[in-house]
């Protein structure tokens, strides 16, 4: 299988059945996927913005990053160095930096809906990212 380093802004599209959920699953099916063990702090962030819009949902919204997390993800370490080097270098945040280390490191795809992070991983000659389809940003925290 071939291995793809996945980003909160895929697996978010997933888990919380966004508009690109069935493409995010086709992104990571059929996968080794691999991850910095931040994606789990963003996923419980991004579980907390959508409950605090919409508190009917609450524990849907709470159940998401279980389904998410339940899935067969390597979780890897990444060099805190190295990670700063790259999002000084290409404006990025040191949370979007660790995917690109990461598959960087694998020299594995990248997949992510975040269009800051793709064209970073387009520039620094990573292997191809998924390109947003809504604008130049990701929907990720929707």
């Amino acid at each position: 299988m071939p291995a793809k380093v996945v980003d909160a802004s895929v697996l978010a599209a997933w888990c919380f059945r966004e508009p690109r959920a069935q493409e995010a699953l086709g992104l990571i099916q059929g996968s080794d996927l691999y991850a910095p063990s931040l994606l789990a702090y963003e996923l419980a962030s991004i579980a907390k913005r959508k409950a605090a819009a919409y508190p009917q949902s609450l524990a849907i919204l709470g159940e998401a990053p279980h389904t998410a997390l339940a899935l067969p993800i390597r979780w890897c370490d990444v060099d805190h160095m190295a990670v700063l080097h790259l999002a000084m270098g290409n404006d990025l945040t040191t949370y979007d930096a660790s995917y690109l280390y990461l598959a960087r490191e694998l020299g594995a795809r990248l997949v992510t809906f975040d269009g800051r992070l793709a064209r970073a991983a387009a520039k620094t000659g990573s292997r191809d990212t998924i390109p947003p389809k809504y604008g130049s940003d990701s929907s990720r925290f929707s």
